[in-house]
């Protein structure tokens, strides 16, 4: 399953297939499985101001 997950102050949104290449993160790796100290590559946040997207 390719579940997105979405950053909810500035709108970007991690989709497990397409990974994130700044920061290193291969494609395929589902959110759950980024590292605690990862962060969104737009503002910054960490993880916890990402919620689910509901498909």
């Amino acid at each position: 399953m390719n579940q997105k997950y979405l950053c909810a102050p500035c709108g970007y949104i991690y989709d497990p297939q397409e990974g994130d290449v700044e920061g290193a993160i291969p494609p395929g790796t589902p959110f759950v499985d980024l590292p605690d100290d990862w962060e969104c590559p737009i503002c910054g946040l960490s993880k916890s101001a990402f919620i689910k997207v509901v498909n």
